[in-house]
């Protein structure tokens, strides 16, 4: 059968020396909205830094980003109210490695709000 409906992907890149950046510099304006993986850091500041090189650092924080922004997308009213409503309706976290080419599902999928229920906890 076919299966028609909406599917988000959360995607962000490996290897991108942007997000260290953002992680010390004021940039200006945009700062109001790159204040989220700066947050995403502090939350997970021990596990990131407990790392052994920067590069390992950098790929843990767009990988919990992701994380955290799949969390977010799947928090909204419109998501919630399209679940509720009985619509299909898929938001998946990947990560691309410009290093390798490759695309990594970081298994946080969710397609219901019992999905998103059990990813908060």
């Amino acid at each position: 059968s076919l299966l028609i409906g909406v599917y988000v992907i959360m995607l962000f890149s490996l290897q991108s020396g942007a997000i260290g950046l953002l992680l010390v510099a004021m940039i200006g304006l945009i700062d109001n909205w790159l204040r989220h993986i700066r947050d995403v850091h502090r939350y997970y500041r021990a596990e990131i830094d407990g790392l052994a090189d920067e590069q390992q650092k950098l790929d843990r924080l767009c990988e919990k980003n992701v994380i955290e922004q799949v969390l977010n997308v799947c928090s909204t009213t419109v998501v919630q109210n399209a679940w509720r409503n009985g619509k299909t309706l898929a938001v998946h976290g990947w990560v691309y490695s410009i290093k390798d080419g490759l695309l990594s599902d970081l298994d946080v999928s969710m397609e219901s709000i019992d999905d998103f229920d059990a990813g908060i906890q």
